[in-house]
């Protein structure tokens, strides 16, 4: 295999005031100081409480792995001189939408013109993952497959179970929250690329989108990079967490790309069927006992992602990715779950979402010592 298959990575943090716990609308005065330091790498988001980084075009996991490191060590630091602390996972335990400060900046203020309340309530923070691709024929083919393992990427990612200091009973509402927005959730099927393309212009045209990038599903081909977006996941738990998702993403393309140079594919679902899993996900997150459509069989999501890591082991060598798959198995078969079952854990034992939220400021710096650099 010699295709690169690069990565970039973008986290959304929220930004926590070390002693209390609380959403810090600060976002002003930590670019001020961050971007000296990291340059585009550091950006706001639609509320004063996120800031996003984001990698460059990074060559392999290892690349990334370094970045990353790099670029959340900073953050810490710099967030750290201000009294504050980053926290990495879907939702704030306690918080609530509507004491956030929006951010004032054009794009973000005709985005809320325009939804109004479900714009507002967005207090929600993920993962986005893009995998380089050769060709843009080759987007919806592969993006057309890799809908399948939407799912399983929100179940290892999962890690939202509480909204405006409730106990949610979910381990994803973020991806409840989302689903408020137009054009997001499990893309539909298109026949070609081609076919896609018309459809963004036919929106451009008739003036429901201004650009490619009001297309906010789950998956997409980015409008302007040659990269599928994978953009279903939560802020997962840590960064090795986080360098585990980007390996599968990008394995999964590998695989597929490799399938289809050999006129391979996989089988190719429908939406409501994939919704289905999803919706399974968002409930139960690794504990969620999912469908096999194409077997016609229940399993459990464990099970299906070990399945799913055996599918990529052939292409792990070359992309140099088997310690974060590796990583992934270990996580399948750790009783503290994910990110949502060690939060879910530390409200039961304490009642206290304050408790969680401490627990996360903690948990989102574990890993973020020298040594773990490769």
């Amino acid at each position: 295999m010699t295709r690169p298959f690069t990565l970039g990575i973008e986290e959304e943090f929220q930004m926590v005031d070390k002693q209390t716990g609380q959403l810090s609308s600060n976002i002003n005065t930590i670019l001020e100081k961050g971007e000296p330091l990291l340059g585009e790498s550091i950006k706001p988001e639609m509320l004063q409480s996120t800031v996003e980084l984001v990698t460059g075009i990074c060559p392999s996991i290892t690349a990334a792995r370094q970045e990353l490191h790099h670029l959340r060590t900073t953050l810490a630091d710099i967030l750290t001189s201000e009294g504050l602390a980053p926290i990495s996972a879907g939702t704030h335990p306690n918080a609530h939408w509507q004491d956030q400060e929006p951010t004032q900046n054009e794009r973000y203020q005709t985005l809320e013109k325009e939804y109004q309340d479900v714009s507002r309530s967005i207090l929600i923070f993920g993962l986005h993952v893009h995998v380089g691709i050769d060709t843009h024929e080759l987007a919806i083919p592969l993006m057309n497959q890799l809908r399948t393992w939407l799912p399983h990427l929100l179940a290892i990612s999962s890690n939202s179970p509480f909204w405006s200091d409730r106990y949610s009973g979910l381990r994803s509402y973020r991806a409840i929250v989302w689903k408020r927005f137009p054009r997001s959730g499990v893309p539909p099927l298109f026949a070609s690329s081609n076919e896609f393309d018309h459809y963004v212009e036919h929106l451009m045209k008739t003036g429901c989108i201004d650009n490619g990038k009001r297309i906010w599903w789950d998956i997409r081909p980015h409008p302007f990079f040659s990269t599928i977006e994978f953009r279903i996941c939560d802020m997962p738990a840590t960064i090795e967490d986080t360098l585990a998702i980007a390996a599968l993403c990008q394995a999964l393309v590998a695989k597929l790309t490799w399938l289809y140079t050999h006129n391979l594919t996989t089988h190719v679902l429908p939406a409501h069927l994939i919704d289905e899993n999803k919706w399974l996900v968002a409930r139960y997150g690794l504990d969620a006992d999912v469908v096999d459509f194409v077997q016609n069989r229940r399993l459990s999501m464990r099970d299906s992602l070990h399945e799913t890591l055996d599918f990529v082991d052939d292409v792990l060598d070359d992309l140099d990715s088997r310690r974060e798959i590796n990583y992934l198995r270990t996580l399948l078969d750790d009783p503290r779950g994910t990110g949502a079952d060690r939060q879910i854990a530390v409200y039961q034992e304490t009642g206290s979402t304050l408790a969680v939220t401490h627990f996360l400021m903690q948990q989102t710096m574990q890993g973020l010592t020298h040594d773990h650099v490769r």
